[in-house]
């Protein structure tokens, strides 16, 4: 059988985070035993609240922080067994703020060029011809790479981060909120533009957002994350259209409608965030779940197959 192109094997992230000069030290659970693949050509949606941990997971898939426990694999071998040159040839990320991620002193011709330059011994010649065709293919004029990136609209350098990306040709993106910081009107060029060079390149992404109007739109499945932890995976179709998690329930509900008279959807969770410090006993969505019975703060659930995914509560449907 054919390995996945990206299998995440029972990953845990934990830190020690300083409470202060009179308080214990205190371990955050960032991720926790998560367990993902990716089939070559797929698009993994990545959901879920700010803290949950979809970034953290997503600096462990790129190698940029090595897990507690677990490990991660890339067409079947482990990311321990690979240099940066390699992984960098593999995996490549996009992330959420490109003014950010772009060395602001450095041109844009050469931002785009870094990957190229840190393989070593690819002549100067054949990096400026890849560069231009790249920043054509993203749909930038080459003259711009001589600019620099405050120079460029927002739209323009998430644009170069994309060509960055993508000019060592990887396998795998990591898309880390890349439309968060744009327009709408900007976002739907962005989307398009993914959704375009996915298919000319056979790229895969793994695509982390809050945002579920834009992973159902781009995503083939989805995987829903609360407090470090997948609660629901699924096909994006069903997922959307059939939630079987009260969180996933409450994440949907939870999005704007334009449909006049609605008002601000209310989605039943209350206004205390989760603390990945301080993690519930039992199901750690239990004292923000809507439908919760005493079971659920003392046992905590496992995972059982739900139609073609998976979901993680005492109360779903499962089969």
């Amino acid at each position: 059988m054919t390995a996945p192109l990206l299998e995440v094997r029972d990953v845990g992230q934990r830190f020690r985070a300083s409470g202060g000069m009179f308080a214990k030290t205190r371990q955050v659970v960032a991720v926790d035993g998560v367990s993902l693949r990716l089939e070559t050509g797929g698009v993994l949606g990545v959901v879920g609240e700010s803290g949950c941990g979809k970034s953290t997971l997503a600096k462990i898939i790129l190698g940029l922080i090595k897990p507690t426990s677990g490990d991660v694999l890339i067409d079947g071998r482990s990311l321990t067994t690979m240099d940066r040159r390699e992984r960098a040839r593999l995996i490549q990320p996009v992330f959420q703020d490109p003014f950010s991620s772009l060395n602001p002193r450095q041109r844009i011709r050469d931002i785009v060029a870094l990957p190229l330059t840190a393989q070593g011994g690819i002549p100067a010649g054949e990096i400026r011809k890849r560069v231009d065709a790249m920043l054509s293919r993203v749909g930038l004029d080459p003259a711009m790479g001589e600019r620099l990136p405050a120079q460029l609209s927002g739209g323009q350098r998430q644009r170069v981060a994309i060509a960055r990306a993508l000019v060592l040709h990887p396998r795998l993106v990591v898309c880390d909120e890349p439309t968060s910081a744009l327009d709408v009107s900007v976002q739907a060029q962005i989307l398009n533009l993914l959704a375009e060079l996915r298919l000319e390149f056979g790229l895969s992404y793994l695509f982390i957002s809050h945002n579920l109007a834009v992973v159902e739109h781009v995503a083939s499945e989805v995987a829903v994350m609360y407090l470090g932890r997948i609660v629901e995976r699924n096909e994006a179709s069903a997922l959307f259209h059939a939630p079987r998690h009260p969180y996933t329930k409450a994440l949907l509900a939870s999005v704007l409608t334009p449909e006049p008279g609605l008002g601000i959807p209310e989605t039943g969770l209350g206004d205390a965030m989760p603390d990945p410090a301080n993690v519930p006993s039992g199901c750690r969505f239990h004292p923000r779940c809507p439908v919760a019975v005493e079971r659920c703060s003392r046992d905590s659930p496992t995972t059982e197959r739900a139609g073609a995914g998976i979901v993680e509560c005492h109360l779903a449907p499962v089969g």
